[in-house]
């Protein structure tokens, strides 16, 4: 039986936070009613110095199919980048090829699978992002499917937080305009972007969520440590815009779903071991 998650659920909540929005002082505006965030790219892009995320391969660029007149491709990962371990390169060469050969060269929502952290900053090209701002949690939304993570506010971590695709995320505010959020206890199922980087349970992760440009612009900081996988912390970047596509809508990923010919989806389509009710 196919799980379904529904929107209704959190909508009241997004209803009755952000009607409040206004009201909220000394904290960035992130929720509301009216408008969610859009980000500017499918990938995470580079900081302003030091190591950053996984890219495309030179050689073979990606080219999304919002592209007009021109072949769209699937992602294959730059594998020289310095902060890949053995083992990852490894792995990340299998799904190359596999790319390649036009297998297994779609993200995480194409088989509804959660987006991990830092992931879910890159899920689904046209679906928005919204925000619940509540007094001890932030809730953070993205449209499809829906996918949603919990975010508890000034708490410290729980000294064995259960393992699952979203870990456990504690927040506090900063400086008036930013949202801190501090994310570990994360399985090791999900990958940490749209080129398939893996990651182990190890994996540690610290967003800064800051408004910029007026309340137009939402920039996010990435810090990533896992020295399960990667040779180094790293760094990265998401950039939103607020988007003109109004409310959040109801969105049910499973039964929308499709198998994709030749075992390009990630992973099989998730389904109940029983039913709801």
């Amino acid at each position: 039986m196919v799980r379904r998650i529904g929107v209704f659920v959190v909508w009241p909540l997004l209803l009755g936070f952000a009607a409040a929005a206004d009201e909220k002082v000394g904290i960035p505006q992130l929720e509301s009613v009216d408008v969610g965030w859009s980000k500017v790219s499918d990938d995470f892009q580079a900081p302003d110095s030091g190591p950053g995320p996984v890219t495309y391969d030179r050689n073979r660029p990606y080219i999304p199919n919002n592209n007009e007149g021109r072949q769209v491709t699937f992602r294959i990962a730059d594998l020289t980048n310095v902060i890949l371990k053995p083992w990852v390169i490894e792995n990340m060469r299998e799904q190359n090829q596999l790319a390649a050969a036009g297998k297994r060269a779609f993200e995480a929502r194409a088989s509804c699978r959660p987006g991990g952290v830092p992931g879910f900053l890159v899920m689904g090209r046209v679906n928005p992002l919204f925000f619940v701002q509540g007094k001890d949690e932030v809730i953070l939304i993205n449209e499809g499917g829906p996918e949603v993570r919990r975010v508890h506010l000034n708490v410290v971590h729980s000294a064995t937080p259960k393992i699952s695709p979203y870990g456990e995320s504690i927040g506090h505010y900063e400086g008036g305009d930013t949202l801190v959020v501090d994310t570990i206890g994360l399985s090791d199922d999900t990958y940490i972007d749209n080129y398939r980087t893996p990651h182990t349970t190890q994996l540690h992760v610290v967003e800064r969520f800051r408004v910029t440009n007026g309340g137009k612009t939402l920039e996010v900081t990435i810090q990533v440590d896992d020295p399960g996988a990667f040779n180094m912390p790293w760094s990265a970047r998401q950039i939103f815009h607020r988007s003109r596509g109004g409310r959040l809508e109801e969105a049910i990923c499973a039964e929308n779903n499709f198998a994709f010919e030749g075992d390009a989806a990630v992973a099989e389509i998730p389904k109940a071991d029983r039913p709801d009710f």
